[in-house]
């Protein structure tokens, strides 16, 4: 495109307007796939493959370490430096996970259900806000925030809303995920 060409459509940004925060988004998005992994890992130290449940947490796993993989590149790429709080997620996430399991593996099945439905709106925001500024990152958050619905409604289909005190543990997740959302942005 020419300098004519872009002076006749205009900027994409001026003074003024709420530009993305590009690094911030992947900074976050990165973290909280590591967390979904360990969540993931400390359900499976748990329930073992025993359980009906074991297949379906092991292949979302799977497939959160592939979201897991494709933003740790984005990172490097893109001079991105990690949060301060992965030794924290590291922690958090396997132990949500394992008392999660140690409920029950439908309760296990809630706390996908919770998170995934968090990610859901987290992703959706940052779709909206990237506009067409990034159509590659707004591809593949697209793509991937499709699959997270997958995992919630996996869920679902396996009972999480059955389980015992389900609102209240899933209020007590997603706010624990709004949190941890705030903070990877920052820190």
């Amino acid at each position: 495109m020419t300098g004519t060409e872009i002076a006749a459509k205009g900027p994409r940004w001026r003074p003024g307007d709420e530009r993305p925060d590009i690094a911030s988004m992947i900074r976050v998005d990165q973290a909280g796939e590591y967390g979904a992994t360990r969540i993931y890992c400390g359900q499976l130290a748990v329930l073992g493959s025993h359980k009906p449940a074991s297949g379906l947490i092991a292949r979302m796993q799977a497939q959160e370490a592939q979201h897991l993989r494709t933003f740790d590149e984005m990172m490097v790429e893109r001079g991105v430096r990690p949060t301060l709080l992965q030794p924290v997620w590291r922690v958090a996430g396997h132990a949500l996970g394992a008392a999660t399991a140690l409920m029950s593996p439908g309760a296990a099945m809630a706390c996908t259900a919770a998170v995934e439905t968090e990610i859901d709106r987290h992703y959706g925001a940052q779709v909206t806000g990237l506009g067409a500024e990034e159509p590659d990152l707004s591809a593949t958050i697209s793509r991937f925030q499709s699959e997270e619905l997958e995992h919630r409604d996996t869920a679902i289909a396996s009972g999480a809303e059955d389980t015992l005190g389900y609102p209240l543990l899933s209020a007590a997740i997603r706010a624990g995920c709004r949190l941890a959302i705030a903070l990877s942005k920052r820190i």
